[in-house]
């Protein structure tokens, strides 16, 4: 590259930041210069502590060891997510990863499991999912099944400290030549002619100029918004909950290989075990349920003591009109934000870096790449959005005044059209490179108390003393392989435990 080494400089640490500046470490090895801007007086959320399966792709891509990164970060396995209370209290559900039964021919499972349930011939839908009998029989094993060939892998994600992850992640950056520099920006300049962010003035007089600047500053948005206006989409009409208060409760003995989310009066209630504490918080509606009475809620629901003082965090779920704006690219926090219902908020830093990394700009930024980084990043958010918009939409809920203005409400048409086709004929089409596949789908929608009127045709040909024997083997192999697998916290003790004192 001509004259000088490209200069990126990430605004904000925290988890967005140092992953950025790992990945941009590991593959921007020559040509790029990568400074870092944080302040050791200004917090991070921090409270993102469960994550999808994908985080794999990240973690192996930067060749990180992943037993010892789970023992620096206090790291847990997690098997899926169990909703309690969503469709109706007293009912809970499992949102697993993994495969659901076995396809036949041209049809997936769920067709046959459609059915043989009309028939009275299958029991619920997390009984033919090996990762929903794992969790709840609190197991864990890696590789391939070893009961029975046809079961498949059994795959993972994980439940880490936010905080230690950006600290391993920032050892990582630095060690690979990564530039941190100590500082608050408490000015962003601008190109009187291009109207692009020309330099970040700090606290110190000193101004760090670069040719792309990566804003993570969380909600504040100090560069995508706070400088260049970009404005913000706002979702709260579909999901109303506006703020999350956490607290970390004392290390359980009872490592559950399994987020879970609890739906309360107004919002709802999660708990992340992880081997020194155990994360929990509540998102709550403010319209609906007081600061207070959301906070006695949560302390209520702990199961073992409080670590520290409950903290809030106040948001408004939607996303930036523009995540690359100009020379800005916001990620994380300042690109939009999605609660963590589904663990997403991760996942979404992890895809948006790889995005920026295929579409990379050279000392020209093109107008088509930008407006190609932000169509794909719209569809991504807005389809997690409809998602998650799903558990509140698909309930019986009435007990509350927000569960009677989230189950009447009008949901985005993309919704509508998904969850009319599923009603049909059990139906489920995943577009493009929507997150979240046709299984996932599957399990809200069943899991949500949403059944079909038909099935596929195809289903009836198989007779019915086969498909109960169909259903009752898929069942079996799964409980048989789950049996012989360690228990989950034996698991982690053998392989990743954690030193004694983490996090203090």
């Amino acid at each position: 590259m001509a004259n000088h080494p490209l200069r990126i400089v990430i605004a904000g640490g925290g988890t967005a930041g140092w992953m950025a500046a790992a990945t941009f470490a590991r593959f921007l090895e020559t040509g790029y210069e990568i400074d870092l801007i944080e302040s050791d007086d200004i917090g991070t959320v921090g409270v993102g502590e469960a994550t999808i399966p994908q985080i794999h792709l990240f973690n192996d891509a930067l060749g990180l060891d992943e037993d010892a990164f789970l023992r620096a970060t206090g790291g847990t396995f997690k098997l899926g997510i169990e909703f309690v209370d969503w469709f109706k209290p007293g009912h809970r559900y499992m949102h697993a990863f993994g495969d659901v039964g076995r396809d036949v021919g041209l049809l997936p499972f769920h067709q046959y499991w459609l059915r043989a349930r009309s028939l009275g011939l299958a029991g619920d839908l997390g009984a033919y999912s090996l990762n929903t009998h794992a969790a709840l029989a609190e197991r864990m094993q890696r590789g391939p099944a070893r009961t029975a060939r046809t079961l498949p892998s059994m795959p993972y994600a994980y439940h880490f400290d936010a905080g230690l992850y950006a600290r391993y992640l920032r050892r990582y950056s630095e060690t690979r030549g990564v530039n941190r520099i100590e500082g608050k920006i408490v000015r962003v300049t601008r190109d009187g002619e291009s109207g692009d962010v020309s330099g970040l003035v700090l606290d110190n007089g000193t101004t760090v100029a670069a040719d792309l600047y990566i804003d993570c500053t969380g909600f504040r948005g100090l560069l995508i918004e706070e400088a260049l206006g970009t404005g913000y989409e706002d979702w709260t009409h579909w999901l109303p909950c506006d703020r999350a208060i956490a607290v970390p409760s004392a290390r359980s003995e009872k490592f559950t290989p399994y987020t879970r989310s609890t739906a309360h009066a107004a919002g709802w209630q999660w708990r992340i075990p992880l081997q020194h504490r155990t994360g929990n918080g509540v998102v709550f509606s403010s319209a609906h349920i007081s600061e207070d009475e959301a906070t006695a809620t949560l302390l209520s629901g702990l199961d073992t003591s409080a670590m520290a003082d409950p903290r809030t965090i106040a948001f408004r779920t939607g996303r930036r009109k523009r995540m690359w704006n100009r020379n800005v690219v916001a990620i994380g926090l300042a690109a939009g934000f999605m609660e963590p219902l589904e663990s997403t908020s991760i996942h979404l830093i992890q895809s948006a870096i790889s995005r920026l990394l295929k579409l990379l700009p050279g000392r020209v930024i093109a107008d088509a790449d930008r407006s190609e980084f932000n169509r794909q990043s719209d569809f991504e958010y807005e389809r997690i959005r409809d998602f998650i918009i799903l558990h509140y939409k698909a309930t019986t809920r009435d007990d509350t005044p927000f569960w009677r203005q989230c189950r009447d409400m009008a949901v985005p048409d993309t919704l509508a059209a998904k969850i009319e086709l599923w009603r049909g004929n059990g139906h489920i089409v995943r577009e493009h490179e929507e997150l979240f596949t046709e299984v996932g789908w599957l399990q809200v929608l069943a899991g949500q108390g949403i059944i079909p009127a038909g099935h596929h045709p195809l289903a009836d040909a198989i007779s019915t003393s086969d498909l109960g024997e169909f259903m009752d083997t898929i069942d079996k192999l799964n409980a048989r392989e789950a049996g012989q697998m360690q228990d989950h916290a034996a698991f982690v003790a053998q392989h990743c435990a954690a030193p004694a004192g983490l996090g203090a």
